[in-house]
């Protein structure tokens, strides 16, 4: 997925019958216009747009053996269904008119399909969008057609929320579509006293419910809404309806929110997964993600990127010009004014401060182009890090191997990490992160002694003496974080390697964080990037610091892992130790030299 890709709008129509002029559906049409950069949009739209056209590409290759397809029929089906509807509010009722970017997602969280029995291919859903982008009324076109024009009997549709008043929009929305349109009022019937709608052509129901989690438990929904998800504490509502819908091939969790401000909600932890499988750390065929916010070189307070966060911008210049008053003002008295300005206006979760430590993850990630593994470094010198969980948590070690390339020193890192078997089905339903997709990419070994239910520290200390022996590695030291550390200390030194311990304190780490960052932002940093764990745990890590303005790595939230990346910056600790060692003596001789001439 190159940044310089065209893709070729011939070549995404489809021609229906014979004769008939190449037909291009919206929803693709959209996605090539983001794509070719016709249409404005941050990051992460066009990783969206470009995996849409991506999957048609492998949709049609036999050879790939990719299990989805996109019907453009089902994905006008929607579309056209959209546009009969009427929008009441306002001066006079007027016909509904999709944007490009609704039409995409409507588009395709009906178009993919199941090559095997057509079921709908996305189960959930996340879009994020600023203020006045339409969030309820997309959620109230799905439900609407889902209820009564989607051909399942009995669907049951629930649109949820914390607040009462929030579960209440998208179902008035529904509402106020019915009663617009006499033909769509005879399908539906309205009741008032207990927000429910009956769906009159399959005897389904579409029902508000807020904060009542008992009233869902032992439902199946065919469409869950979870609105606004940011203002959730819990994720127990999310998890209710994902639970009810497990035997329902083509139900769908949709999620449509602005981004919020804690930063310890699961809609953030959602955030977070669903940005990772746009960038392809993680893999989710079956999540439909669509997050428009700008990027962070992007200078807020230039209108023509705004649009970036706010799509429906693009169709509407007076909008535009209603938003910038707004702007000086959050520009001017700052404080929660500019807090919220850039949370609902501008789509942007507060976390992307200064506190980040890989600020850049796209120039990060290019650091592991070349994909080299410890095969390409055989006979060379490493300096190890150790990161033992006390418990049945993941567990890491680290190399870190100087090198030198066109006469500049570089480092290569390589990582691998543990956790007990049977604590891994465990740690990805907390963690929320693909902990078997890692098993089976090689990225963490499972360890089956100990019960499978505590770390082993003798099989992974086993693990790196093997892997040192097996590329002929030197090991020069071994940097460990003291807590815990009774369990192994007597094996290393039984293994006669040179061990230090380093305390996990700001004053203890501080070179080694701001050395690593530094080398790492110059190029000088190169590890295999199929090793998306690694990658995930730095970009899991912001800095904290103490009162003399020393810096250590902390994690973002209580379930976001940093083990790999804490093993790395303990072996830099001493990386960097040895090699001002190594330069030191090289200089001195230099100046030998220079006296004995």
């Amino acid at each position: 997925m190159g940044e310089d890709r065209r893709y070729d709008y011939e070549k995404y129509s489809e021609v229906r019958t014979p004769n008939a002029e190449p037909y291009l559906n919206r929803a693709t049409k959209y996605a090539l216009d983001v794509a070719n950069g016709k249409t404005v949009a941050g990051r992460l739209v066009v990783l969206a747009a470009r995996r849409h056209l991506d999957d048609i590409d492998r949709a049609r290759d036999a050879e790939s053996g990719f299990p989805y397809y996109f019907d453009c029929r089902e994905a006008d089906r929607i579309i056209r269904f959209a546009e009969t509807l009427t929008l009441a509010e306002g001066d006079r009722p007027r016909p509904l008119r999709l944007y490009p970017f609704q039409a995409f997602i409507l588009g395709s969280l009906n178009g993919w399909r199941k090559k095997s029995n057509r079921a709908r291919r996305y189960r959930t859903s996340y879009v994020q969008l600023g203020r006045q982008n339409g969030k309820s009324l997309l959620n109230g076109i799905l439900a609407a057609y889902y209820g009564n024009f989607d051909g399942y009997r009995y669907p049951q549709i629930y649109c949820t929320a914390t607040q009462r008043d929030q579960a209440l929009i998208v179902y008035k929305e529904i509402t106020k579509f019915v009663r617009s349109d006499a033909d769509l009022d005879e399908c539906f019937r309205i009741h008032e006293h207990n927000s429910t709608i009956d769906c009159r052509l399959t005897h389904g129901i579409i029902r508000a419910l807020s904060g009542d989690t008992k009233r869902i438990d032992g439902f199946r929904p065919y469409l869950g809404i979870v609105d606004e998800y940011h203002a959730h504490k819990t994720d127990q509502m999310y998890k209710l309806l994902e639970g009810g819908m497990k035997q329902m091939p083509s139900a769908l969790i949709s999620v449509i929110t602005t981004a919020g401000f804690d930063l310890n909600s699961p809609c953030r932890e959602l955030y977070e997964i669903c940005r990772n499988i746009l960038s392809g750390l993680f893999e989710n065929d079956t999540q439909f993600v669509y997050i428009a916010e700008l990027d962070t070189e992007d200078d807020i307070w230039d209108p023509n990127n705004w649009v970036k966060a706010n799509p429906a911008l693009e169709y509407n210049p007076d909008a535009v010009e209603n938003l910038k008053p707004i702007a000086v003002t959050a520009k001017e008295m700052g404080g929660n004014t500019l807090r919220d300005f850039l949370v609902k206006q501008l789509n942007s979760w507060l976390q992307l401060t200064d506190n980040i430590y890989i600020k850049d993850a796209d120039s990060f990630k290019k650091l592991g182009e070349r994909r080299r593994g410890l095969d390409a470094f055989r006979g060379s010198r490493a300096y190890v890090g150790l990161d033992l969980s006390s418990g049945g948590d993941l567990t890491s070690i680290a190399l870190v191997i100087p090198f030198w390339e066109d006469g500049v020193k570089k480092y290569y890192v390589w990582s691998q990490s543990f956790m007990p078997a049977r604590r891994m089905d465990e740690h990805i339903m907390t963690d929320r992160a693909p902990y078997d997709l890692w098993r089976r990419d090689g990225l963490i070994t499972v360890t089956e002694t100990m019960g499978g239910i505590k770390t082993d520290y003798k099989y992974i200390l086993a693990c790196l003496f093997g892997i040192a022996k097996e590329f002929d590695i030197r090991i020069e030291c071994i940097a460990y974080d003291p807590h815990n550390a009774s369990a192994f200390l007597q094996d290393l030194e039984d293994a006669g390697y040179n061990s230090v311990s380093v305390v996990q304190s700001a004053r203890s780490l501080n070179d080694a964080t701001c050395d690593f960052e530094l080398e790492a932002k110059a190029g000088n940093v190169e590890y295999d990037g199929g090793n998306g764990l690694l990658v995930w745990s730095f970009l899991n890590a912001v800095t904290v610091s103490n009162s003399f303005g020393e810096k250590k790595l902390d994690k973002d939230l209580r379930t976001k892992r940093i083990d790999p990346c804490d093993a790395v910056i303990d072996a830099w600790t001493m990386a960097m130790r040895g090699e001002e060692t190594i330069d030191i003596n090289a200089a001195v001789e230099e100046w030998l030299k220079v006296y004995r001439e």
